[in-house]
């Protein structure tokens, strides 16, 4: 397959995913009803504000899609992101569907849709079209690195394998871990990192008072990322 034919691909599932939202009922959070135990708002469950964040990675990715097709289709550099961008996107397409359907096979498949996502941002190269190869990725992988927890979280709740405030404890501490690993491989590319910070700052607003102990700890998550941005930024 030719790298023009991979861009052209790539391309078509982006606007796949594009279209998704128009055409799948909306998604605001997996039913309470699906679940044993019943929880209204999971703790680990961002403020509803920060899905905004969906209209701009959607734009972003578009953007790089065509661009990519335009002026970089022969691009090895452009090249090594389509695969598993491709695979991202194409998941990303048929996943509220499948979401709204099950929580099992909707945490599933977005735990593959972020691992493609995440290994399309690491084999993006941040002095090459910054704002156009990397930092698209970089901002998909980001908020997939929380939602995949996010999903995560939900689930072990739900079916009472850890309490709520536990499991988004839980939840939290591993998105810390990939997230900073993640940022250390690619410190020339900070949108990943606040992308991040922007999911943690809408669990730490959702929770607000009423569960102090998830506040605090999506608080220090914050601070944890934003020192290693700045640690980043020195190096």
């Amino acid at each position: 397959m030719t790298r023009t034919s991979l861009a052209v691909i790539l391309l078509l599932a982006t606007l796949a995913f594009g279209v998704a939202p128009f055409v799948t009922p909306p998604f605001t959070g997996y039913d309470p009803s699906m679940f044993p135990v019943r929880i209204e708002r999971p703790s680990i469950q961002p403020a509803g504000y920060a899905f905004s964040i969906w209209s701009v990675i959607y734009l972003w990715l578009i953007a790089h899609a065509v661009y990519g097709l335009w002026k970089r289709a022969e691009d090895p550099a452009w090249n090594a992101v389509r695969v598993p961008l491709s695979a991202a996107v194409l998941i990303g397409a048929v996943w509220l569907a499948i979401a709204g359907a099950s929580a099992v096979w909707g945490t599933i498949t977005i735990w593959f849709m972020a691992a493609a996502a995440i290994t399309a941002f690491l084999r993006a190269d941040p002095d090459l079209d910054r704002w156009m190869l990397s930092a698209p990725t970089a901002i998909f992988a980001g908020w997939l690195t929380a939602a995949a927890a996010v999903s995560t979280g939900v689930l072990v709740a739900g079916y009472g394998w850890l309490p709520d405030s536990v499991s988004a404890a839980a939840m939290l501490a591993l998105v810390l871990v990939i997230a900073v690993s993640i940022q250390f491989n690619r410190p020339k590319m900070p949108v990943y990192g606040v992308t991040v910070i922007w999911a943690l700052i809408g669990v730490a607003v959702a929770n607000g008072t009423a569960n102090l102990i998830v506040t605090v700890l999506a608080a220090s998550g914050i601070a944890v990322m934003a020192l290693t941005l700045a640690a980043n930024r020195r190096a």
